[in-house]
Order: structure tokens, then sequence, then C-alpha cells
């Protein structure tokens, strides 16, 4: 089973702000950061969920790593953002890990997952054992 990554989809304003700049980045996007992951062989083949008002929304599918100047890492992802089943998550910086157990399940063809929950009520609801 492959791990995962979860990162905050900082500076999105909407779901559909996030779709069109994965959209206008061709197949492959890459992400920046400092620091190679200790587990990064276990990622590849995982994806990186995307945290969009304290919920896990979306996922995009992990490709490779690549070396970038300065000693920096590309997180290499494919562009094609997979709706999940919302779940609530804290907003973090940069990445954690995701156990493949504990990620949400893809929505089905033609499923909606509705609005996004305000952060605040979904993390009271997963409290209680509701969503």
């Amino acid at each position: 089973m492959p791990l995962h990554l979860t990162k905050v989809a900082y500076g999105a304003t909407s779901l559909e702000d996030m779709r069109s700049w994965f959209a206008s980045r061709g197949q492959e996007a890459l992400l920046t950061t400092r620091y190679l992951p200790k587990r990064h062989a276990e990622i590849v083949g995982g994806s990186l969920f995307w945290i969009y008002k304290h919920q896990l929304v979306m996922r995009s599918p992990i490709l490779r790593f690549e070396e970038a100047e300065g000693g920096k890492t590309h997180i290499v992802i494919s562009s094609k953002l997979i709706d999940v089943h919302p779940a609530p998550k804290r907003a973090h910086q940069g990445w954690r890990y995701l156990e493949d157990k504990d990620a949400p399940l893809d929505l089905a063809v033609g499923e909606t997952a509705g609005d996004v929950m305000p952060g605040g009520l979904a993390s009271e609801l997963a409290k209680l054992g509701l969503v």
C-alpha cells in the first residue's frame, strides 16, 4: 500500500480555482520542497491529498521526485485532480504523511460531494463520529 502526502491548497479561493490552475499546467506539475521526504520510496505511486477549508477534497497522483536548484527537491505530480469524499484535516505547514488506511476514498463517476463544509463544523462532526 502506498504512502501519501497532504498539503494545504494555499492561495486557492475555490475548488474551481484549483482545477483551473492545474488545467493550465499540462500533464505534470512541480511542487518544490526544501527536503526530500525520508520515506520517498514509499510515496511514489501514492497521492498528494489537497486540504481546502480544513478538509481533504482532492488528490493528485505522485509520479516521482527530482532534484531542483539549490539542493531542493521537486515533487512531480500529475496535474489530473481526482475528487475524494471530503474528510476533516487540520491545516499545517509544508506536507505531512498520510497512511493509505486513513486516506479518503475517491468519488465515483457522477457522484458529487456537495459544498465543502466549514472546517470547524466538519471537525465537530468528526469528533462525534458523524462524518
